[in-house]
């Protein structure tokens, strides 16, 4: 994940966060919908402006329309997706690699990446989707059918919520490398690059691991690091690697705490030797040779 912040040329326009290359995670989704959140619910959508039409993956430009005049419940995640509850429908967003929110003053300009505009009563402020490379989406939904859309059905457990036991028998019948294994949404949901490599670093197994082959007491380990790393980097706010804020204006601060994520060539912080960089599964990992077995 590399976010970038995009300002306007004007003053009162507000950033939420925007995102230059990777993928924002579960962290850094958790933390930009509880900054909508803080800054959206309750209000009444006064009307949406699609820009571009592609955005829409699923659902029609007439179900958009249902929406006004509905009031904003709630802002909450599913593994990498927001979800903006507005009742008997919902907008599902993809980030993908460039999304990102600005929460604008309505005389603010508006840029040319800007693919949809929410606005809302009373009219101070109003949220802006841009997304420079055009890789997000957004679904609008039946509420009552929302679990059942494809890019939401094929998403395995949530890693804060699933058990131990469960999460034990889902390894088990996984094959492949460990790195593989947890990149992968539909064992859990909401894991990127950033947090698998400090998960494996913190549980002290390495990467190529067979993930069905791991005995209990290291799925254990495993279960336990995956808890630790993800509830602590919530908790700091995500990793800031370039200039990410949230929308109060806060950057994240779990990349300070990187064992090895992003450390290539630098000392473990444990044992001293070198961070090793290597492509597992056409993705960059990050481990120590000594730490990780």
């Amino acid at each position: 994940m590399r976010p970038q912040f995009y300002p306007t040329a004007a003053v009162d326009t507000v950033p939420i966060l925007a995102y230059n290359a990777g993928m924002p995670e579960l962290p850094e989704v958790e933390s930009i919908a509880a900054s909508l959140r803080r800054a959206i619910r309750g209000l009444t959508i006064s009307s949406i402006d699609v820009r571009r039409a592609a955005l829409l993956r699923r659902g029609r430009p007439a179900d958009l329309k249902a929406l006004v005049q509905r009031r904003v419940i709630d802002v909450r995640r599913r593994g990498k997706h927001l979800i903006l509850d507005a009742g008997s429908r919902v907008l599902v967003f993809h980030l993908r690699m460039t999304g990102g929110f600005q929460w604008a003053d309505p005389a603010a300009p508006v840029d040319k990446h800007t693919h949809l505009i929410l606005r809302f009563k009373p009219g101070r402020r109003e949220l802006r989707f841009h997304d420079v490379r055009k890789f997000g989406f957004l679904l609008c939904l039946p509420a009552a059918g929302l679990e059942a859309c494809p890019e939401l059905s094929a998403l395995g457990p949530e890693p804060l919520e699933i058990g131990f036991d469960a999460f034990f028998t889902r390894l088990r019948t996984h094959r492949g490398r460990l790195k593989s294994v947890l990149l992968d949404q539909s064992f859990v949901a909401g894991i990127g690059n950033i947090y698998a490599d400090e998960i494996l670093f913190e549980s002290g197994i390495h990467p190529l691991a067979s993930a069905a082959g791991l005995s209990r007491a290291r799925a254990s380990r495993l279960w336990a690091a995956m808890r630790t790393v993800l509830a602590k980097a919530v908790a700091a706010g995500g990793s800031t690697i370039r200039s990410y804020r949230n929308a109060d204006g806060e950057v994240g601060h779990f990349q300070d705490d990187h064992q090895v994520y992003g450390r290539t060539g630098e000392p473990c912080r444990h044992c001293g030797r070198p961070v090793r960089r290597k492509v597992i599964g056409g993705r960059s990992s990050h481990f120590c040779s000594r730490c990780q077995k």
